[in-house]
């Protein structure tokens, strides 16, 4: 039962990441390397930035932007 829930959660999650990617490739990507803080913080670059992404759901999302901080 845990593990149904959890590939739920994870699937809507990738799901979600990966319409964003195919939707709006550049702007999941700026959005990615902004909140890496991988790209300055500016205004110019703030209007790429899609604040919907960040959203506690989506796992996969916050993964990969704490996996850039770590080791990059």
């Amino acid at each position: 039962m845990f593990l149904q829930r959890l590939t739920a959660r994870l699937a809507g999650s990738v799901a979600k990441t990966v319409g964003f990617m195919v939707a709006q490739p550049a702007a999941t990507m700026t959005t990615l390397l902004y909140y890496s803080d991988l790209l300055p913080r500016n205004l110019n670059l703030d209007r790429f930035v899609e604040h919907q992404l960040l959203v506690p759901e989506n796992f996969l999302f916050h993964f990969l932007v704490n996996f850039l901080r770590t080791f990059w």
